[in-house]
């Protein structure tokens, strides 16, 4: 038989058991928690390993937007996407590595930048400056839609505390020197530097 006891105020006199207990438990331990978790600051780990134009916006829009939330946010840059932290970026685009990408001129009447050119890889491949063709193409897209460059996106990063980490192993793998990277790196490290703040963090999303 459950315990009972009585708790006397005033004229009320109110039998307590544990049901009644654990029920008024369960409440205030559920409303203690979610003012918890509402007060607690969200964090994300994005790991960045790609050095192409298209590639790169999605780190940069993720974090900058996770910043702008309030959120925690690190960007670990590995392998080839060390080549967003250079002081001086020279990005490329290839749509012979991304088949989905697609082929449409930013110039023209409506139906004309409507087209979506299907251009097969043997062409695509034999033409010495079609990737060049390509990102002027990408580039002036992105103008008219009013997106921001990538350089931009960076310093909105920056401006906004986005935690900047810097792969250390691939560095010394393509023989980089950190004078060719800018100043706002907040650290150069690996994979044991970037495990225990991913295994802590609410999102972590590699691109």
């Amino acid at each position: 038989m459950a315990p009972t006891g009585k708790i006397v105020g005033n004229n009320n006199t109110v039998e307590l058991t544990r049901d009644i207990f654990n029920e008024w438990f369960k409440e205030e331990f559920t409303a203690t928690m979610a003012e918890r978790e509402e007060a607690r600051t969200r964090s994300i780990v994005i790991i960045a390993t790609k050095g192409t134009i298209d590639w790169a916006y999605p780190p940069f829009i993720l974090a900058t937007t996770a910043a702008a939330m309030g959120w925690d946010v690190t960007i670990f840059f590995s392998f080839y996407a060390l080549e967003l932290l250079k002081k001086e970026m020279s990005l490329g685009i290839t749509p012979i590595g991304n088949p989905a990408m697609p082929m449409k001129m930013p110039v023209g009447p409506t139906w004309f930048r409507d087209i979506k050119w299907r251009i097969p890889n043997a062409i695509m491949s034999n033409i010495p400056w079609f990737e060049e063709f390509t990102k002027g193409l990408f580039e002036r897209t992105l103008k008219q839609h009013g997106v921001a460059t990538i350089s931009e996106l960076r310093e909105l990063a920056v401006e906004a505390g986005v935690n900047i980490v810097a792969c250390q192993m691939t560095v010394d793998l393509f023989g980089y020197k950190k004078h060719d990277f800018i100043e706002e790196i907040n650290e150069w490290g690996g994979a044991a530097t970037m495990l225990p703040v991913a295994a802590d963090a609410d999102i972590c999303m590699f691109i």
